[in-house]
């Protein structure tokens, strides 16, 4: 058995008792699983509930602060900087974008820069909040630094997703995606799965080219050198440098505007520090704002209907997948990887949850050996 598939009603409600279990209001675990199961069921794992050891481990080693209120330090008609103060990612980034969308509806156009964060899941959510409103979303965000620039063997920038949401029928446009060939929490999933990492994603300690999960991690946790690659890899000929120099794109949205840390001085010396970009567009100040979505329906469904190359039976835009993931996974439930579920029952015990009553009565027996301390 690799994986147990349960409803995203099942997941929800685990979810959020075990958020309000650490402290937090319901409402605030609410929206913090929000945030979570959305990656769930989009189908990217890497963020979803496997990401809940990390920020139970987070809290109990004061990185997280339950509690703590975002505060704006610096604000204009347009922008705004945002003091975290080491709160929860995902409450603060909804603050930030929220405050962005407002700015935006009565200006036009908002950017918002966040420092003293932690973690916050997809940055694709946040670019969603905005389209879901009729605005254009962009969102991004620094992080622990892994990203090994150009020709270098030390990591100095983090995963620095950019996720960009656009209105348009019949799917909304939702590109989000890592500036790293993948995100951290994908090799996470590869080392409890026992599995070797595809040739092209890390390097070790040395700069070369490295399939064990388990090093990398340990490495890039240590600061001992190497990490993953940048989109592109890890030479010019490929186009590193092109996924290096988007990475600095999202580090200069985050961190520099903000004040805050840059990815290299994150989580260092018991603090987090994470930062993070917002920002929001209202299409009226182009114009027609339904012609505007009109054209680019018209454009993204010429995209899905251009020739196929040989064997490919069609052509994404980008966010559709997502919706037909979010779409199944709604009916038919999210498969969640064992180990993630073993993490999950331990999470139960740490807090008195019972587990049978969340998980089920499963036999974890050949579950690989679980890094669960705190």
């Amino acid at each position: 058995m690799s994986a147990i598939k349960y409803s995203y009603q099942q997941l929800k409600t685990f979810c959020c008792d075990a958020f309000e279990r650490l402290g937090f209001s319901p409402e605030d675990a609410q929206k913090i699983t929000d945030v979570l199961l959305l990656s769930d069921l989009y189908g990217i794992e890497s963020h979803g509930v496997q990401r809940l050891v990390r920020y139970h481990k987070g809290i109990a080693n004061g990185l997280i602060r339950v509690g703590a209120k975002s505060e704006v330090v610096y604000e204009t008609p347009v922008s705004a900087v945002i003091d975290g103060h080491d709160g929860m990612g995902q409450l603060i980034s909804i603050d930030a974008m929220n405050l962005a969308i407002k700015k935006a509806e009565e200006s036009g156009i908002a950017i918002v820069s966040v420092r003293n964060s932690n973690h916050f899941g997809i940055a694709g959510y946040y670019a969603k909040m905005a389209s879901d409103q009729g605005l254009i979303g962009l969102a991004m965000t620094n992080s622990e630094a892994i990203m090994v620039p150009t020709y270098s063997r030390l990591a100095m920038l983090g995963s620095n997703p950019i996720a960009m949401a656009v209105p348009a029928e019949p799917y909304t446009f939702l590109f989000d995606a890592s500036t790293t060939v993948v995100t951290r929490g994908k090799l996470e999933v590869y080392n409890k799965l026992s599995k070797p990492l595809p040739e092209g994603w890390a390097l070790d300690e040395n700069g070369n080219a490295c399939t064990d999960a388990e090093r990398v991690l340990k490495n890039i946790v240590g600061k001992a050198g190497g990490g993953i690659m940048p989109l592109g890899g890890n030479t010019e000929q490929t186009g590193g440098h092109k996924g290096y120099g988007y990475g600095m794109i999202c580090e200069i949205f985050c961190s520099i505007f903000s004040g805050g840390l840059t990815s290299n001085h994150t989580h260092v010396g018991g603090k987090g520090g994470t930062c993070h970009g917002f920002m929001a567009i209202n299409p009226d100040i182009f114009g027609d704002r339904k012609a505007m979505v009109d054209r680019f329906s018209k454009f993204l469904q010429e995209l899905r209907d251009a020739p196929k190359a040989e064997g490919q039976p069609r052509i994404y835009t980008h966010g559709e997948k997502e919706m037909l993931a979010y779409a199944d996974r709604i009916e038919n439930g999210i498969e969640v990887n064992i180990n993630t579920v073993a993490e999950m029952k331990e999470l139960c015990d740490y807090l008195k949850m019972d587990s049978v009553k969340y998980l089920g009565d499963i036999d974890f027996g050949a579950v690989k050996e679980s890094s669960y301390s705190i």
